[in-house]
């Protein structure tokens, strides 16, 4: 079968390239899947250029995402020919991935595709999409249900989705972005106003600002997460679930003890199975969205590597669709 395969030639060299490899053979509780579609995300590019922290094991096949058709099965849960779905755990990790034309995973990875949404429109939200619908879920969760929310990172994977889940349920969307070409993008995923990330990534001292956002949803970690909480009005919400501007958070108490504001991380990898079934429940019903196809570069196994290189120099816009 054709995969995208990772190889190690010597200590931080490493090359990477579709290549004929042998198909996986299931053992018990496993199934075998053969894929429609996967997606891309700044991880499986990380993994692509042996990055450490995500990828330590190689010869390695690349991909954190992939829906397809169960063709064979030892789980008692699972039967042949039901459509799936995984993302997270250690799928594209250290297991192999889902940018193969057949991937052996454990069944207590899957999901079962839910009614009314395709193999092509559930990779179009991937990790990233199922990141973007967890946030929603934590500010509607935490009484955030209407008024002015804040989207960092918003022309990425999660950030594209989260500006269009978000405007499709009525929030006042304020995006932000180092892109000023994308603005009309933005705007079509329905943000209501756009900042330049440069304009808003300012070294700035005052402990607090003043209150504009209900809420946050955070892509980018760093200085720009720092100065979004100064600006959350009272008993708002913040979630944060990326680190590509830094992982370090240079801020205060002050937010937190004076405005009484939550900041809530958001992991979709381990998060358990009930609650990723909640959320793709959703986003086959309330959060599915209409600018699907706007959001979506749809590339063959063959243009991988290309579309590595745009995410790795931060050149990506909205989602990376493979298809099988």
């Amino acid at each position: 079968m054709k995969a995208y395969v990772v190889e190690k030639l010597e200590d931080k060299k490493f090359q990477s390239g579709v290549k004929e490899i042998d198909k996986p053979q299931i053992s018990k509780n496993e199934v075998l899947i053969k894929t429609t579609y996967s997606s891309l995300n700044f991880k499986d590019a990380l993994s692509s250029i042996g990055n450490p922290g995500v990828t330590r094991v190689f010869p390695h096949v690349t991909g954190i995402d992939v829906a397809g058709t169960i063709v064979e099965s030892n789980s008692n849960d699972f039967e042949v020919g039901e459509k799936v779905l995984v993302t997270g755990y250690d799928l594209g990790m250290n297991t192999d991935g889902g940018h193969s034309e057949f991937v052996k995973v454990p069944a207590s990875w899957l999901v079962k595709i839910p009614e009314g949404i395709s193999d092509k429109e559930i990779m179009t939200y991937g990790t990233a999409g199922l990141t973007a619908a967890l946030s929603v879920n934590e500010l509607l969760n935490n009484g955030i249900t209407s008024g002015e929310v804040l989207v960092t990172g918003a022309t990425g994977g999660v950030g594209s989705i989260a500006v269009s889940i978000l405007s499709k349920l009525g929030f006042n969307v304020t995006a932000i972005s180092g892109k000023e070409d994308k603005i009309p993008f933005l705007k079509e995923l329905g943000a209501k106003e756009v900042i330049l990330r440069a304009d808003f990534d300012v070294e700035n001292k005052r402990p607090m600002g003043s209150e504009k956002y209900d809420g946050v949803i955070d892509t980018v970690g760093g200085n720009i997460l720092a100065e979004a909480l100064k600006v959350v009005k009272y008993d708002g919400v913040a979630t944060c679930c990326g680190l590509t501007s830094s992982h370090e958070l240079p801020t205060n108490v002050f937010p937190f003890i004076l405005r009484g504001i939550r900041l809530i991380g958001i992991d979709s990898v381990e998060a358990k199975l009930e609650k990723k079934i909640a959320a793709w429940e959703k986003i086959a019903g309330d959060f599915k969205i209409d600018s699907l196809d706007n959001l979506t570069n749809e590339i063959s196994l063959d243009e991988v590597k290309a579309a590595y290189t745009a995410l790795l120099a931060g050149k990506a816009v909205g989602r990376y669709l493979v298809k099988f």
